[in-house]
């Protein structure tokens, strides 16, 4: 049995799992305690423009369905960009931000808030990978997907189509 999927179910595709990769992510910060950093944060923004310009590429006429496509091949190819600097950071190639530490303030007080914040404020830098498997950290994991969300993407817009099954 073969499926076959179409430009649009493609795009919806993409749109699932640029859904499923910031969920996860959101998964590991407010359910398992995994605060993110700057660059961490940074790279969610394409994952939230790919969600609502891939449901809209499914929705449009084929030919806007296709360079809907093309542009999330491009919003991901960014994404990997982003998840590929994150990681060389986190392994000491290149430098990060000077401002890459989390758990920015709320504003300013008195010095009695400003102690109490110093004392429950969590930061977390950009160089150290809170959580690795198979020795990659979550930008690493982000590059991987970021390039097989493009991949499947640019696939698809090209008109090389895909075909589930045997």
């Amino acid at each position: 049995m073969r499926l076959a999927l179409s430009m649009r179910q493609a795009a919806l595709a993409v749109a699932l799992g640029a859904a499923a990769t910031v969920g996860g992510a959101l998964v590991f910060e407010h359910v398992f305690g995994y605060v993110p950093c700057k660059l961490c944060l940074i790279q969610r923004n394409p994952y939230y423009i790919a969600i609502p310009l891939g449901l809209a590429a499914a929705l449009l006429p084929p030919r806007w369905t296709r360079a809907g496509l093309w542009l999330l091949t491009l919003v991901f190819l960014v994404s990997a960009g982003l998840g590929a600097y994150h990681s060389g950071v986190e392994w000491g190639f290149f430098a990060g931000p000077s401002d890459c530490g989390g758990g920015a303030g709320q504003g300013a007080g008195n010095v009695g808030d400003f102690l109490n914040q110093l004392q429950t404020t969590r930061v977390v830098s950009c160089t150290e990978a809170a959580w690795r498997f198979l020795g990659l950290s979550l930008a690493g994991w982000n590059v991987l997907i970021s390039l097989g969300l493009a991949g499947f993407a640019a696939k698809a817009a090209a008109g090389k189509g895909f075909s589930l099954g045997r």
